[in-house]
């Protein structure tokens, strides 16, 4: 009698449905995508990563909102220049000194391909014009009133605005968001559950508030219900 053919570990592995190598390294996550990088920074995953964001930026608004924006962005160049000449002039002395032939202190950087190419400038304008031509499509449709109901949203929201504004500048308003990306999301992720609940009680008594509304405006074409 034949003796049963022993299968190729390999072959076993992979009928249940994951791939393995030898060592018995699992492959299966292996082409996994990487997690969202906005995503860890506004939920602070990496403190220090995310710290430099919040402090670079919230620094820069800030100065904006002291000086003008020619002003800030002289101060950058003259702070990155000045970053910059004072190293290649310290690797200089610091050669001539020791008689050394190391060359630019920048060299590797000065090497670095940084044109894009056309294909890439391509695939950003083309994501760009998808998002525009939405905007444009959101625009006439909230302007030439195709629902009401839209067009009174946004009429209101403008005319809160206008008393945000009165209180508030563009940079003054660019701050707050910024604080409220850095803090919001750390804050709905601890206290989820009880942030939900009363989210959803607002939902309901607005959806109500709407529907209302809707019935008592004249003409308003009533959405059926999914």
């Amino acid at each position: 009698m034949a003796e049963p053919a022993t299968q190729s570990p390999y072959i076993s592995s992979s009928a249940g449905g994951g791939s393995s190598e030898p060592g018995g390294r699992d492959l299966k996550g292996a082409g996994s995508p990487q997690p969202c990088a906005v995503r860890d920074l506004v939920f602070w995953r990496d403190v220090k990563k995310t710290g430099l964001v919040f402090s670079t930026t919230l620094i820069l608004l800030l100065s904006l909102a002291a000086f003008s924006v020619i002003s800030v962005i002289s101060y950058l160049i003259l702070a990155l220049l000045s970053v910059t000449i004072s190293f290649r002039v310290y690797k200089s002395v610091i050669q001539a000194v020791q008689k050394s032939e190391e060359g630019h202190p920048f060299k590797a950087y000065l090497d670095v391909d940084v044109a894009l190419s056309s294909e890439a400038f391509h695939n950003y304008v083309s994501s760009a014009m998808g998002h525009i031509n939405h905007a444009l499509k959101l625009i006439v449709r909230l302007f030439l009133v195709e629902d009401l109901v839209d067009s009174l949203k946004l009429a209101v929201v403008m005319w809160l605005m206008t008393y945000v504004g009165a209180i508030f500048n563009g940079i003054t308003l660019l701050i707050l968001a910024e604080l409220l990306v850095f803090s919001v999301p750390v804050v709905y992720e601890k206290y989820k559950t009880q942030i939900d609940h009363y989210v959803g009680i607002a939902r309901e008594q607005i959806k109500s508030v709407v529907t209302k509304i809707q019935a008592k405006l004249p003409g308003v074409v009533k959405k059926k219900a999914e």
